[in-house]
């Protein structure tokens, strides 16, 4: 069936990676932009492109009248240097401020839109890297909880994920937990880091994360969107795997040494909370429900086979 498709964040990482694959599919994609000058990017994509600010309600309400969807995707983020500046873990509550209003009113905004225009099939980006509950075993499910992160900067930005996902869940839509992005674009900055030996091991390594080419990321994204899909999925490789593990792999792909091993209280005190609980402790995921019920089949099954492809 083919569908209007009104995709929020048109020209970030995953949005230009997505448009191709639903215009591929027949669909018609409406896409949005903060600037006119990426008007151009859009329309070479397969889109009709729209430039809209996700946290102007009026803005986003006319922009989806117009466009009459049969369904609305929400990747709007500002995560990238242009919009936030550097990546800084230390404080992350600083450097995700624009991605947590975007989470919060720019999704309340779309959802308002949605209920405005009839629209039921809504599908809007939530996280699932290392961020599930530092309790029982290293792979998480669906069904465990996200962990809240309290107390440390990380903690803000996780209220926004939980807020993201009550509201579309409420609403009847999808909820889909990426990993880790990698892919053109969405790892150049820690890339470089790593090359430069200026993304240590903490501690032992034990922390799992989970990790997911953009190309992946998008083909979920068009199945979830085609099949109506509600509720939570991880939007993750097969292969959840200690930072012990990734980090030297990623660094030999980028032609770097081996990272440095730093103890744990240094780490806190230059990196702070949120580095050194994702290396220590954090969780993984499985992507077993989504393979099972949206019959997505990946292209990159492992970040071993993903980072190889990209950076050798």
């Amino acid at each position: 069936m083919v569908m209007r498709v009104f995709l929020a964040g048109g020209t970030g990482v995953l949005g230009r990676r997505m448009v191709p694959q639903l215009v591929a599919r027949g669909h018609q994609v409406t896409a949005t932009t903060t600037s006119a000058a990426k008007l151009g990017l859009l329309e070479q994509l397969g889109a009709v492109g729209v430039v809209m600010d996700g946290l102007d309600a009026a803005a986003v309400r006319a922009a989806v009248a117009e466009a009459r969807p049969d369904a609305i995707v929400h990747q709007m983020t500002a995560i990238s240097p242009g919009h936030s500046g550097k990546p800084d873990l230390k404080h992350m509550d600083r450097w995700f401020a624009p991605t947590v209003r975007l989470r919060t009113e720019g999704t309340a905004h779309l959802l308002a839109a949605a209920e405005a225009t009839g629209v039921t099939n809504f599908v809007a980006q939530s996280y699932a890297g290392w961020n599930g509950i530092r309790e029982g075993g290293w792979v998480k499910t669906e069904e465990d909880p996200l962990d809240p992160m309290t107390g440390i900067s990380a903690q803000p930005v996780m209220e926004a994920i939980r807020y993201l996902e009550d509201v579309v869940l409420k609403a009847g839509g999808a909820a889909l937990r990426y990993g880790a992005l990698y892919g053109p674009g969405a790892t150049d900055d820690q890339v470089e880091l790593v090359r430069k030996r200026q993304f240590p091991l903490v501690g032992g390594g034990a922390g799992h994360s989970s990790w997911v080419h953009l190309d992946d990321a998008a083909s979920a994204t068009v199945l979830a969107v085609e099949q109506r899909a509600k509720g939570v999925f991880n939007i993750v490789d097969d292969e959840p795997a200690p930072a012990r593990e990734w980090l030297p792999y990623l660094a030999a792909c980028a032609g770097g040494k081996p990272p440095m091993k730093v103890p744990v209280w240094l780490a806190r005190l230059l990196a702070g909370d949120v580095a050194v609980t994702m290396m220590t402790e954090g969780r993984g995921f499985s992507n077993a429900k989504a393979k099972r019920e949206l019959g997505w089949q990946l292209r990159y099954p492992s970040w071993r086979q993903g980072f190889k492809e990209e950076l050798t």
